[in-house]
């Protein structure tokens, strides 16, 4: 055990120093309408969402966006708060508590209450009291000095209630008041030593109180069905709320009292309760000041107009399956049913959703898988809807009405689309999850045809769970099925007779025949036309996908990849290197092309990646962007992979001057085209340094000769070549040694 924890931390400072080399402009991309909290002064708004935090600045109405990119550690947010400082605290799910000062423009950290051996960490809430700022949690109560971020103390036992409850909202008056689950806890008069149940008075309601507040001297607790005052050391029903049974929110203004019961916003004032705001937006936290504002799921609503605040972003913050078409344009699917919010894009400014609310076409949001044919169309399969499709035509869906295909067994009628993919001749085969008809593959050809096919593999039996289609160089078609029944991987090649089955070929790759499970979980076709296989157990390579074409009996090259060893592989990129981009459940991995080498290994500790559980990559090639999904949001990073030119055009040598010392690690050499060779020459000519691209728009130099030396100050020419000689560019550069 000491030795594999040693080498898993051996790992993890590899990463951090491959981390901080080769991939910048790192970019996080949330959706921000869920508000769990919110602050108003007199400039902003601060909010805390479930994708991070933001800022609205009032007098340009611009937002400004937090994440880990930006130094805010926390994820899922549930609480904001500003200090007598000024600084402005975040609290979260995972018990980070992030702090942020406008004067330096950065973050601080707190991670002593993740880090404790409490479970759950959540924060519940967060209270400004003096310098201290009072942590509820979900197994106490924290007490931090906000000038020297020191944890003053910690109350686990209220009383006679249970140690470590969760505790909801606390109240600091005279004495401290908090809302637990099992009641309310208030310390005696007097009592110093509040870690001892000694000294609290506790109080049981007739159901949970969730907020606690001051309001004109008084204190008032409210839970989902009352409004109760505390007087004469007893809790009673606050007079004028009577019926309610969905209290979400109570603030107190002055003389005023605002409660919100379910979506209408109650006031009393001098004993009368009114009505004073009935939003149509489902609204859950209130502020009151010269304009009133309320928390939703889709933004900070503003009472006054209806107007809504929230900053432009994904439906959700799902990323399932992403791909990048010809235009530079990230498509998104986004879950199945409830979470399914239809998809969206992002074309590098802005965020456009596609749902059945903003799309008449769209007739079901369970849209969890996506694909980009080679003339750029965009297909979405469906969890129970068929598919759609997107060109500059509009928008089509495919169900059991427009394309013979038959759903899952139950009900014919429910289709769900596991993946899509072209084959040589542009016609576009889709797998079928589930088929009542046992034909798991369709094919819809550049004429409009459907055809549908038999997989002699599944022999004629009802399987489901038929994922990740991957058609090969010879049109062979691969794919997943997770059946329980036969599980494994599976391949269908009909010979381009789509009406002749006699001369159809199929089978059936599992453990058997060298997989490292049953258990897939994806698969591509690589540069080379290998195929490549994602397991719970590792990564395998199929090296000679071309004999089932060739022989009867098909006998497989089956490798499996060292360095990917028991990860759980969800998702392979192929970058173009023919690098391979490997999401996992630990974190993001690249290695290279034949998979010797290890190049990048990002985890949520050594990079700004939110979570280590990678659910989707895609790559921008003209860019060298890196577009990474996960359950919290996407992550997007600029890598020197880019997709090599067509011809020589002009060579970009940066940075220049060229200067050797510590911090400059090496020059970049822009404009190649695929298989280039470069020389470096003195200015009078002389061979200093030969070697070839790594195969994309970018190379690189480190400044040596051919035995390993800096260069010495002077002007250097750079000459780029094809393997012929027939096309040759040159630049130059000045290089300073210092």
């Amino acid at each position: 055990m000491k030795i594999k924890n040693l080498l898993l931390l051996v790992f993890l400072l590899i990463g951090v120093n491959i981390y901080s080399q080769g991939l910048t402009n790192w970019q996080t991309f949330t959706n921000q309408n869920n508000i769990k909290s919110f602050i108003v002064g007199d400039n902003a708004i601060w909010a805390a969402t479930s994708g991070g935090a933001f800022k609205f600045d009032f007098s340009t109405n611009t937002y400004t966006s937090y994440h880990k990119s930006e130094g805010l550690n926390g994820i899922n947010l549930t609480s904001v708060v500003q200090d007598n400082h000024g600084k402005i605290w975040f609290g979260s799910t995972e018990g980070l508590i992030d702090v942020f000062d406008s004067s330096t423009g950065s973050f601080k950290t707190l991670y002593e209450i993740s880090s404790s051996d409490y479970n759950p960490k959540a924060i519940n809430e967060l209270r400004v009291s003096g310098d201290t700022i009072i942590a509820s949690t979900n197994f106490g109560i924290v007490l931090i000095n906000s000038i020297n971020y020191v944890i003053i103390d910690t109350y686990l036992r209220l009383g006679v209630f249970t140690s470590n409850t969760s505790i909801n909202s606390v109240l600091k008056s005279k004495v401290i008041f908090a809302a637990t689950n099992e009641g309310i806890a208030k310390q005696k008069e007097g009592s110093i030593n509040l870690s001892v149940p000694e000294a609290w008075d506790n109080y049981t309601l007739d159901a949970v109180p969730n907020k606690i507040i001051n309001y004109q001297d008084s204190i008032i607790a409210i839970t989902k069905n009352d409004v109760v005052i505390f007087r004469n050391g007893i809790w009673a029903e606050y007079p004028g709320f009577t019926n309610l049974l969905d209290i979400r929110d109570v603030y107190a203004k002055g003389d005023s009292l605002f409660v919100l019961n379910g979506n209408t916003v109650l006031l009393s004032y001098n004993g009368v309760v009114s009505t004073v705001y009935t939003p149509a937006i489902q609204i859950s936290k209130l502020f009151i000041g010269v304009d009133a504002f309320a928390g939703s799921s889709e933004g900070i609503v503003k009472l006054n107009d209806n107007s809504v605040i929230a900053p432009n972003g994904p439906n959700a913050n799902l990323f399932p399956s992403i791909v990048v078409d010809d235009k530079g344009i990230l498509w998104s699917a986004s879950s199945i049913d409830p979470s399914g919010k239809g998809f969206y894009s992002y074309d590098g400014n802005t965020w456009t959703n596609y749902n059945k609310f903003t799309n008449s076409g769209i007739y079901s949001d369970n849209y969890f898988n996506v694909y980009k044919a080679n003339d750029n169309t965009k297909y979405f399969g469906n969890w129970g809807g068929g598919f759609l499709r997107l060109n500059d035509n509009g928008m089509l869906v495919f169900d059991q009405n427009n394309t013979g295909i038959q759903g899952i067994n139950t009900d014919p009628n429910y289709i769900v689309i596991g993946g899509f993919d072209n084959d040589s001749r542009n016609n576009l085969w889709i797998l079928n999850y589930g088929s009542a008809t046992k034909t798991p593959l369709s094919m819809l050809t550049t004429d409009s045809l459907w055809y549908h096919f038999n997989v002699p593999a599944e022999n004629n039996t009802y399987l489901y769970g038929h994922f990740n289609l991957a058609v090969d160089n010879n049109d062979t078609k691969w794919y997943i099925v997770k059946d329980p029944a036969k599980a494994g991987l599976y391949f269908f090649n009909e010979n381009k007779t789509y009406d002749d089955a006699s001369d159809d070929k199929s089978g059936f790759v599992s453990t058997n025949n060298g997989l490292n499970n049953n258990a897939l979980n994806t698969l591509v076709v690589d540069k080379r036309g290998e195929i490549w296989v994602g397991t719970s157990l590792g990564l395998n390579i199929i090296s000679n996908p071309n004999t089932v074409v060739n022989n009867t009996t098909p006998q497989f090259r089956i490798s499996s990849i060292f360095s990917m060893r028991q990860q759980t592989i969800n998702c392979i990129a192929i970058d173009p290197l023919n690098q391979k981009w490997i999401g996992t459940d630990q974190g993001l991995f690249l290695i290279n092309s034949d998979g010797s080498d290890l190049i990048y290994s990002l985890n949520s500790r050594n990079s700004v990646l939110p979570v280590d559980e990678i659910r989707s990559i895609a790559l921008d090639e003209n860019l060298g962007k890196v577009y990474v999904g996960t359950d919290y949001g996407l992550i997007s990073f600029d890598s020197p992979y880019l997709k090599p030119q067509e011809s020589f055009t002009e060579l970009f040598v940066y940075p220049s001057p060229f200067v050797l010392n510590s911090t400059q690690k090496q020059l970049t050499i822009d404009g190649l085209i695929r298989e280039t060779d470069i020389k470096i020459l003195s200015i009078t000519g002389k061979l200093i340094k030969e070697f070839s691209s790594p195969g994309g728009r970018i190379a690189f130099w480190d400044g040596k000769d051919e035995s390993g030396n800096f260069v010495s100050s002077g002007v250097y020419l750079i000459v780029a070549f094809d393997k012929e000689g027939n096309n040759v560019f040159t630049s130059k550069v000045a290089v300073i040694k210092e």
